[in-house]
């Protein structure tokens, strides 16, 4: 790619050390020949105009007094070679890394379509604050992807969005061409996302470039100036609802459906909830929620209030349109019949068959989704009349891919288990395995992270009962340690292995994760999880037999389950220590995969097309 020319234009308005900070970082930190620095001071009495006017590789704008963000942007960008692309990057900014501004121009080129490139942005404290933003339009309060996460590199592939912060963003030529300047009608506040709106009204994408993250110290002016944030926020707010919300109102969501499931609740279905409820959003599904437990179902509690997300909690609150089609995503015996639109029961389960309460249910439904053809067969086995589609889940490439940081043991080869407790997962066969398989004087060790939520049952003591050898293979619990989602990928990244010989999967969300995070996996090669793994992509642990489910678990009375081999566990596991370049490799071939096929986006766009037919 043949390198452009770049204006950077930088506003002050006092806040000398931010500046300083800020022109330093980025003339040590910007391994690239073609730019030029624009500063634009906006009226500062506190020395930053001697400052700037002693540093020669800059160009300057002294402004009589505080013009605001847009207008003084726009006197730079109005000075600027009508051929070079503009980046905006705020004073209490710093630069990182120094190849910030070739990323930047790499991923703005990479496609035609694509126009403005912001930049991840995180605190000084170590928290991420931004990954691009979007617009809710119940409250008009925009929001920051990934704001106040933990940085632990999430968000590290380049991403579509909706808007970007300007405190760093790469405007190509080509959109000053046709959209013009920043609107002045913003004093400050919410001139960015209706510049990134205007420029999508012109065909222009949006990307958050996930390979280059910018310090940012965020609102220093205000705070340095004693301004209230609060007015100039309210003030451009007003202003960007006369403008923009009738639009968004009108255009935002193409498509409704009712949600019936968990978004708060101790339940695997609840982490997929969220991420198909947040990723029907994306896609311009408006969904309405309602919790699909309660009393006289099988989780008769509430389910908690507030999770996390600004989005979910907006969705949650909204009614039911009763017209509109009905999906219950959760265990099929507490599937509803009470609305006459269409409805959509959305479900799986880890053994050969469904109870007669899950069948009548079913029935009762106008269609069946599930995510694995092993439950389309299990399905039709027990009884299921209803049309049955395959709608898989997936994983968000956001949190789960091989850049996610991860904190490493040193020394020993690591392998990994994380499941929850219980007769399903075959804990057992996999402590003895490894146990057995390797010795405690051998660089090897096993982590089980591992949820309990029964009170009957004393890890400890069960795990006595399993015979372990103290000159065995070394392993490590970690029980109800409550990890945010956001951060399980960083587990995956701290280890060399994934292992998880299950009895059966309604899906395997954990094994996928693992996969895409690039892990070699172990696993059983039964149910679920039998559609995503494969030879070249996963070590497929032997099924001995099936067998009766019931004996561990009276659920699942009258049907089987695997029983994984525990000496082909044995043999895996120790190929995988001695053939780890052959183990790594199958771990990338397995991220590759998982992350270009196997996403949210693409379960979402699947469920979309389904929706779409039965409107």
């Amino acid at each position: 790619m043949d390198v452009r020319k770049v204006t950077i234009v930088i506003l002050t308005w006092n806040g000398l050390t931010y500046t300083k900070r800020c022109l330093e970082t980025l003339h040590r930190h910007t391994d690239f020949q073609c730019y030029e620095v624009i500063v634009v001071d906006n009226g500062s009495t506190d020395g930053s105009l001697d400052y700037l006017k002693s540093i020669p590789w800059i160009r300057l704008i002294q402004n009589c007094s505080n013009k605001g963000f847009a207008k003084a942007n726009n006197q730079a960008i109005d000075l600027c070679d009508n051929s070079s692309d503009v980046v905006l990057l705020n004073n209490d900014t710093e630069i990182l890394q120094r190849d910030w501004l070739a990323k930047l121009q790499e991923t703005a080129y990479r496609s035609p379509a694509t126009g403005i490139v912001g930049a991840r942005l995180k605190r000084p404290d170590g928290m991420l604050l931004h990954a691009g933003t979007y617009m809710p339009i119940e409250t008009f309060w925009g929001q920051q992807i990934g704001s106040l996460e933990k940085d632990i590199n999430q968000y590290n592939l380049d991403a579509e969005v909706e808007g970007v912060v300007f405190a760093c963003v790469y405007i190509k030529r080509s959109v000053l061409n046709e959209v013009g300047p920043l609107d002045e009608d913003y004093f400050s506040y919410f001139e960015d996302t209706d510049y990134c709106l205007r420029a999508k009204q012109h065909g222009f994408k949006v990307i958050c470039c996930g390979s280059v993250t910018v310090l940012h110290h965020e609102n220093t002016s205000s705070k340095i100036n004693r301004v209230s944030h609060n007015n100039l926020f309210a003030a451009s707010q007003i202003t960007f609802k006369k403008k923009w919300r009738g639009k968004l109102e009108a255009e935002r969501y193409t498509r409704q459906v009712n949600w019936h499931s968990l978004l708060n609740a101790p339940t695997g279905y609840a982490t997929s909830s969220k991420e198909i409820v947040l990723e029907l959003d994306r896609q311009n599904v408006r969904v309405s929620y309602k919790y699909l437990y309660g009393p006289g179902t099988v989780f008769p509690e509430a389910e908690l209030e507030g999770n996390g997300s600004y989005m979910l909690n907006l969705i949650r609150r909204r009614e039911i349109e009763p017209s509109e089609t009905q999906v219950y995503y959760g265990q099929a015996d507490a599937f509803k019949t009470k609305f006459k639109s269409f409805t959509i029961g959305f479900t799986m389960l880890e053994v050969d068959g469904i109870p007669s309460s899950w069948v009548r249910c079913a029935n009762e439904m106008d269609e069946i989704w599930t995510p694995s053809h092993f439950n389309v067969e299990t399905f039709r086995r027990s009884g299921v009349k209803r049309p049955i589609h395959v709608m898989p889940l997936g994983v968000n490439p956001a949190y789960f891919n091989p850049g996610i940081r991860g904190f490493r043991i040193r020394g020993p080869f690591t392998f990994l288990s994380m499941f929850e407790w219980g007769e399903r997962k075959a804990p057992a066969i996999l402590l003895k395995a490894f146990n057995d398989e390797f010795g405690a004087n051998e660089d090897a060790v096993l982590i089980c992270k591992t949820y309990n939520r029964h009170a009957a049952i004393n890890i400890r003591n069960q795990v006595k009962t399993y015979g372990l050898k103290q000159a065995g293979g070394r392993i490590i619990f970690s029980i109800n340690e409550v990890v945010p989602g956001y951060q399980i990928g960083s587990i995956y990244r701290s280890v060399d292995c994934f292992v998880l010989p299950t009895r059966g999967e309604g899906w395997g969300l954990p094994i996928m994760e693992a996969m895409a995070c690039g892990l070699p996996v172990i696993a059983t090669n039964w149910s679920g999880p039998a559609d995503f793994m494969s030879k070249d992509t996963a070590y497929l642990l032997d099924v001995e037999k099936l067998k009766p489910a019931e004996a561990m678990c009276p659920y699942y009375r009258g049907f089987n389950w695997a029983e994984p081999s525990y000496g082909h566990l044995r043999s895996l596991m120790r190929h995988v220590y001695e053939n780890r370049d052959e183990a790594r490799m199958i771990g990338l071939r397995a991220s590759q995969e998982v992350l270009s096929e196997w996403t949210w986006a693409q379960s979402v766009k699947r469920m979309i097309t389904r929706l779409d037919e039965v409107a």
